[in-house]
Order: structure tokens, then sequence, then C-alpha cells
């Protein structure tokens, strides 16, 4: 059995599985001198432009959008680097909207210092930087008439998420910048932003996309400790947490992982490793910082719909079947009500327009993007045109380094930008 320290880690690692508490305050570095913050919209008091990104003497904006279905988004706006002036071409700046996994928020990002982390980067590179935060984090707990504490607040998945939130954090962004957008997603945010966009939505506002340790496909999730969580939740696992927020830190959520290190075959003393695979290159620092700052609350449903991505349940046993569907209601019936048919329908990533620039990066390190998988999503793109896939494969990386690796400067964000500047 694993000790209480190794528990309360099992909190922090399991946020990075792709898959009522009070908000809390974000905490930031604080590597470099008080700036101003001059943002047309302001800032929230402890919120993340605040505590992460004008501190560094950038500008932030604090901008809150509202879904079709009556969610209250929070988003943060960078719109120029500490130098200020123009973009590189001398044209309008171009937007990049950038969104992040499962279980944290747009502050993983901002973890390292400014000359290390991405949206800092793409601001001092020229271009205009937006932030996204999904439903159900800290910043984003409001809607038109629901409350955190009832259960009808958390009755989403993913599905919403291709639906309602990316949508509308586009649709936001295009307004306020009037210009096609690049989008770059890491984990959960690559299989929002492929469903999504093998669906047609957004297609008249994107520009281009890069896709950091996608996790398209979960069907060669290898860690035992992922395939038992996956399991877990693709079981009966709603009938435990009912449909209701899935809070990592809340009372129930940590006897289900604490019941998970007593699983046979599961290994809860390297747990970043076990879940996400060998990590080379995170700094302990920012890992207090991510520590300090995460996990985040989702749904129980968005938890449950993630694990059906790498199994769907049958009288025997879970078993994989490599599909990207909408929620799996369980039962033919309810499908029917849902769908009009007894299975759900299925997201066809090929759909997506073959001359849309994409760049895709993924580690071979990499335990939950496990290149069997990322191949599979290649797979689905073979008739990309050729001139419009990028594929960067880094065989020492892992899930995590993508966001925090001290070295992804150098081997990840310089590509994308790179990307972005050839699409100009």
């Amino acid at each position: 059995m694993a000790s209480p320290d190794l528990l309360s880690f099992v909190l922090l690692s399991f946020c990075l599985l792709v898959l009522v508490v009070e908000p809390h305050r974000a905490y930031g570095s604080s590597r470099s001198s008080f700036g101003l913050n001059n943002g047309a919209a302001g800032s929230a008091v402890n919120g993340i432009c605040s505590t992460s990104v004008t501190i560094h003497g950038y500008k932030c904006e604090e901008h809150e959008v509202k879904t079709q279905d009556g969610y209250i988004l929070n988003m943060q706006r960078i719109p120029e680097g500490r130098a200020g002036g123009i973009s590189r071409t001398g044209n309008k700046k171009q937007p990049i909207l950038i969104q992040h996994g499962v279980l944290v928020d747009g502050m993983t990002w901002l973890l390292n210092s400014p000359e290390q982390n991405l949206p800092m980067i793409l601001a001092d590179k020229g271009y205009d930087v937006w932030i996204a935060n999904t439903r159900g984090t800290r910043f984003c707990r409001k809607h038109v008439s629901l409350d955190p504490a009832q259960p009808g607040f958390w009755n989403w998945s993913w599905d919403e998420l291709v639906g309602y939130d990316l949508p509308a954090v586009f649709d936001f962004v295009f307004s306020q910048t009037g210009q096609k957008i690049h989008y770059i997603g890491h984990s959960l945010g690559t299989l929002i932003g492929l469903a999504s966009f093998s669906e047609g939505h957004q297609a008249d506002k994107l520009k281009s996309a890069a896709f950091l340790s996608p996790i398209a496909y979960l069907s060669h999730m290898n860690t035992a400790l992922g395939v038992v969580a996956a399991k877990a939740f693709v079981g009966e696992i709603t009938t435990l947490f009912g449909l209701a927020e899935f809070n990592p830190k809340g009372q129930q959520a940590s006897i289900f992982l604490k019941s998970l290190c007593n699983y046979p075959g599961v290994d809860c003393y390297d747990l970043l490793t076990a879940l996400t695979g060998k990590n080379c290159c995170l700094n302990s620092s920012t890992v207090d910082l991510f520590i300090k700052n995460e996990p985040q609350s989702t749904s129980t449903k968005n938890m449950v719909h993630l694990a059906q991505i790498g199994f769907h349940e049958t009288k025997i046993a879970a078993v994989r079947d490599g599909v990207i569907a909408k929620y799996n209601y369980g039962r033919p019936d309810y499908n029917l009500m849902h769908y009009g048919d007894a299975k759900p329908p299925v997201y066809n990533i090929s759909n997506i327009p073959h001359d849309l620039p994409i760049f895709i990066s993924y580690g071979g390190q990499d335990a939950l993007s496990d290149v069997r998988d990322v191949q599979l999503l290649l797979d689905s793109l073979k008739f990309h045109d050729v001139d419009k896939l990028m594929i960067q494969h880094i065989k020492d990386y892992a899930h995590a380094d993508f966001i925090m690796g001290i070295n992804a400067k150098d081997i990840v964000y310089n590509k994308v930008v790179q990307f972005f500047e050839n699409q100009q």
C-alpha cells in the first residue's frame, strides 16, 4: 500500500491522465519583476494574468466568453511581447489560441520562465496570444442559470467542449481580431480540436493547427495505473460519483484513487512516470509550482467519456476498439434517444479538410499518447495534402515534457513558431 505522501501525489499525477470545492487562487512564478497590467479588459485579483503574466512585464487581458449552453468561460490575452510593437511581418498580429488538457487550466502553459513558456515565446515573436480555459476549472465555474453545487452544472463531457466551448472561444477571438486563428492543443486540447475540425466547425476561422502529444486514440495506453483507471471509469463509476463534479482533491475521488493504488500490478511509487511515461526534462521548481496550481475539477461524465476512447464495456469485460465516438450512454435505448441510433456517432478524423496546415509533435516515451496510437491518427490523415502535414517525433519526450520541459523551447516551440511562420 502506498504511503500518505505518495497518495497525495496521485492527485497530481492523475491530473495528467487523459481520461463541491470553492475556486482557489492561481499561484505564479516570481522569477521576474512586477509589471503593470494595461490590458483593456482588466485582470482578476488572483487570476492568471496578475499572478503569471504581468509580473513578467507583459500586457495581459482577462476576458469572459459565454457558450451557447450558458457557461461563462475565462480567457487570457497577451496582445504583444515585452518589447511591444507590431508583428514580425509588419502586418496586424496573427492570433493564436492555446488550449490545455484535462484536469488542468491555462496556467499550465505559464509555469516555466518567460523565456521557456510557449505563450510568452509566441507573444515575443509578434503573435496575439489567447489562452483558453474549459468549463469547470477554477475561473470557469459560472453559468447563466446553474450553480456548481447543482448536478446539472456537470452534465457534460468533452462532446460539449467540442460543440460549445471551442466554438465560443473561436468566435470571440475572431470577433476581436478579424483574422483567422492558429490553434495549439495539448493532450485533451488535441482531442477536442481534432474532433471539432473533423465536423467542419471553425472552418472559416481556422488558419492552421498544432497538436502536441495528441490523444485522439488511447487503444495502446500502456500503463497499469492508467488502464485500471480507464476501466474503472468506463464501468459503473457514475453510480459512485453520480452526475457531478470530479474533484481530484475531494474525499470521494481520494478514496477512488487510493483503491487504484491497491490494485494488483499497479505501482504507486513512481506515479508521474507510471501515468505519463518517463519525462526527461522537468525542472523541480516547475513541478512544485504545478503542484500548487493543479489539479482542477472536471465532470465525472467527462472522465467516463475519455475512458471510452480506450475501452468500451461489454457483458464480459472492458475491451479496446480504437474508435473516437460521442459519449456512450451505455444502453441502446438511451443512445437512440440522444442520437437517433443505438450507437453513438463516430468522429471521423479523416474528414478534417485535407488542405488544413497541421503540425503534430509526439514523444517516444509518452505512455498516454503512445506511438502506436499516434500512428492510428496519422493513418486517419493519410489522404492529407503532403505539404500541409508536418510531423515531429521526439524519442526522449513523454507527456508532460511538452508543456513543462526545460528544453521544450529549443526542441518543440521553435518548430511550432517555424510552422506558423510558414503559413503567413
